[in-house]
């Protein structure tokens, strides 16, 4: 157990008797923040999304919120050049309100 720059990192790992390992559990930041992280994301969601008025900037916005706990799940986002992520808005009945990109 290490205290990684971006939170808790847990390495686990059974070997057996030629010291071969067996089985490997690893327990990552992400792992450990993704509670923290949802959590943030959805009152930024609520700061900063304007029914009338999502762009590019709303996205941006809340994609703050993850970077703040796990940079690495955010760049990992960004890897082949493009961002995956997307931002779906739903009002309190589940219909969509609006979508980007």
């Amino acid at each position: 157990i290490v205290e990684a720059a971006r939170g808790t990192l847990i390495h686990h790992y059974k070997l057996d008797e030629k010291a071969l390992i067996k089985e490997v559990n690893l327990i990552v930041a992400t792992t450990n923040n993704k509670g923290a992280i949802n959590l943030s994301i959805q009152q930024g969601a609520r700061e900063y999304i304007k029914i009338d008025e999502i762009t590019e900037n709303s996205l941006n916005l809340i994609e703050i919120f993850f970077r703040c706990y796990d940079p690495c799940f955010a760049c990992a986002s960004h890897s082949f050049g493009e961002s995956h992520l997307s931002l779906v808005v739903y009002d309190a009945k589940k219909n969509l309100i609006a979508s980007l990109p």
